[in-house]
């Protein structure tokens, strides 16, 4: 191929990135907003990968040390998500200083009370549950265009105020990246290339309460 077929052949690539698979878009768009929401698909099954394109052992390969079985499942998993209140109960980590710290014997009036040491811990360890942000994880079906087609997708718990008093929530602050494979297809119908390019997936990993 010369130069001149070269160049021609990158710019007809570039151009026809943008407009290929009509409306569909080919992997999560970056946002402030997780989880990530439904990737708007072309519903033609022309565009679904065949059964002879999913062979486990092969897309297996293909994703390498990416597979990650905590996130990530090829077959439909059972649906043993954990309850709210669940992690609610479960705190990790070490207590945060702000809460920690707080001083419980002086009043805003500067008048100052006596807290004993086995209530103070009782009620910081209270308002530490109060305020804990959970991320509940749940499965979610990616689709035949995603492999593995099943992730487990972390959200915010959002059930009620995290602060008191009430009026801040829980909000992601945290996310991670996660490899999967996405069918992509070049051209159109009969015309068309497909096959598996990697793409990243973010998750939520961590949430805080926040206005």
């Amino acid at each position: 191929m010369g130069l001149s077929q070269t160049l021609l052949f990158y710019l007809l690539l570039c151009v026809h990135l943008g407009v290929s698979q009509h409306y569909l878009r080919l992997r999560p768009s970056p946002s402030d907003h997780l989880p990530v929401p439904d990737l708007k698909e072309d519903p033609d099954p022309e565009y679904d990968p065949r059964e002879q394109d999913l062979a486990e052992r092969t897309l297996r390969r293909k994703l390498g040390s990416n597979f990650d079985p905590n996130f990530m499942s090829i077959s439909s998993p059972m649906l043993v998500n954990l309850s709210a209140a669940d992690n609610q109960v479960k705190l990790q980590g070490p207590m945060p200083n702000e809460i920690k710290k707080l001083d419980l014997t002086e009043t805003p009036y500067g008048k100052r009370v006596k807290v004993g040491k086995k209530a103070r811990r009782k009620f910081l360890q209270w308002l530490w549950t109060y305020t804990h942000c959970p991320v509940v994880y749940t499965w979610k079906d990616l689709g035949v265009r995603f492999w593995p087609r099943y992730i487990k997708e972390g959200n915010c718990f959002s059930e009620r105020s995290c602060s008191f008093p009430e009026g801040m929530s829980c909000k992601p602050v945290k996310s991670i990246n996660k490899i999967f494979l996405r069918w992509y297809c070049q051209g159109f119908l009969k015309q068309k290339y497909c096959t598996w390019i990697q793409v990243q997936y973010p998750i939520i990993s961590e949430c805080k309460c926040s206005c």
